[in-house]
């Protein structure tokens, strides 16, 4: 048995705990920048919170509200620029993974004079402003991952970057803040902290410990599925998928993802399908894929939620999710050789050629 196990963010989980632990913020120095998107941090109340804690620490802070859905190279050059001219000491990521993400980035573009596609050479001459990830969605995990996730229109795709100077150094989960987020939203979210739980826990980089987390963060999505159907949630609800999805990050920041996330990409790029549930739309074929290479693991997964078969599971994904798009022989072809550029395939527990993505999209659409 050898692994390594690497976490180095501190994470303060609950009702209540920036305000709290506030005090944490003070010693990453006097002027912040803020990335956010332009409703979600304001909507939930964390913005308000941030707020507080600043002035209450006597910290300058400047506002970047410009991140949209599935940040593109473009916007976090931007948001650089405006660190680097506000003289920012650190990065504070308020939102779901889109603002945490182009967070990480705009901690590196602050500090190095580059391109934004030379941030996926993973080689920094100056170390990262350090970060504080506050989520407002249950979903991502990009609390506790070193990975951000950009647009890059140049091929089509998403892809990510990060090495250990862009874990968060701190972050903040509050339940509540989940709580305005729309119903679809808390869905879909839900749905990719699944995918991540259940990517980690088959791919051939799982350990140990990682495959514990995975477990139990599958076990609580489990927990709350009749909830996801309903569309009905609890406070408890929103603290099992808050804490299931930071279980979910955890898990990827040692395993990474696998062909889910890298073929998923296809449908939010060219179709504008959200994240979590482009990747519900492929969870069961890739179960069916690897059944063969994971019999076992995957009985187990299933068996924690709950569930009596990959059938069962499909049904009730299918109805989170509904149909996916109809895609052409065409675009089912592009789509996976584009896959087959991603580095998650090498993940995959069962090896992965085109032909392959290309019967699981056909699938999906039986």
């Amino acid at each position: 048995m050898q692994f390594k196990f690497h976490m180095p963010t501190k994470a303060y989980f609950g009702e209540g705990c920036v305000i709290q632990n506030g005090s944490e913020l003070a010693g990453f120095g006097d002027k912040a920048i803020i990335v956010t998107g332009g409703k979600s941090a304001r909507a939930s109340g964390a913005l308000d919170d941030v707020c507080s804690v600043l002035t209450q620490n006597h910290i300058d802070f400047t506002i970047f509200d410009k991140v949209e859905n599935n940040p593109s190279t473009n916007t976090v050059k931007e948001g650089g620029n405006a660190a680097r001219q506000a003289g920012a000491r650190f990065v504070i990521g308020i939102g779901g993974g889109s603002p945490l993400d182009a967070a990480k980035a705009v901690a590196v573009l602050a500090v190095n004079d580059i391109e934004p596609l030379q941030l996926f050479e993973n080689k920094f001459a100056n170390k990262p402003l350090p970060i504080v990830a506050i989520p407002t969605t249950a979903g991502t995990g990009s609390e506790v991952t070193p990975y951000s996730i950009l647009t890059r229109n140049d091929i089509k795709t998403k892809v990510s970057f990060g090495t250990p100077d862009t874990f968060p150094a701190v972050a903040f989960l509050d339940p509540r803040y989940t709580e305005s987020q729309p119903a679809e939203v808390t869905v879909n979210t839900a749905i990719d902290a699944l995918s991540h739980n259940i990517e980690g826990y088959l791919g051939k980089r799982s350990t140990p410990v990682s495959e514990i987390l995975a477990l139990e963060g599958i076990r609580l999505f489990g927990s709350c599925m009749e909830s996801l159907h309903s569309r009905k949630f609890s406070s408890q609800d929103r603290a099992d998928l808050l804490y299931a999805s930071m279980l979910g990050g955890m898990v990827i920041s040692h395993t990474g993802t696998t062909i889910v996330h890298g073929a998923g990409y296809n449908y939010t790029y060219f179709k504008g399908v959200p994240h979590g549930k482009a990747n519900g739309y492929l969870m069961a074929e890739y179960l069916r894929f690897n059944y063969g290479h994971a019999r076992e693991k995957i009985d187990r997964l299933l068996a924690v939620m709950g569930l009596t078969g990959i059938d069962e599971f499909d049904t009730f994904i299918l109805s989170l999710t509904g149909k996916p798009p109809r895609l052409s022989d065409e675009e089912i072809a592009e789509y996976a050789a584009i896959t087959m550029k991603q580095r998650s395939t090498a993940s995959n527990i069962r090896t992965v050629q085109a032909a392959d993505l290309e019967n699981i999209y056909r699938n999906v659409q039986r």
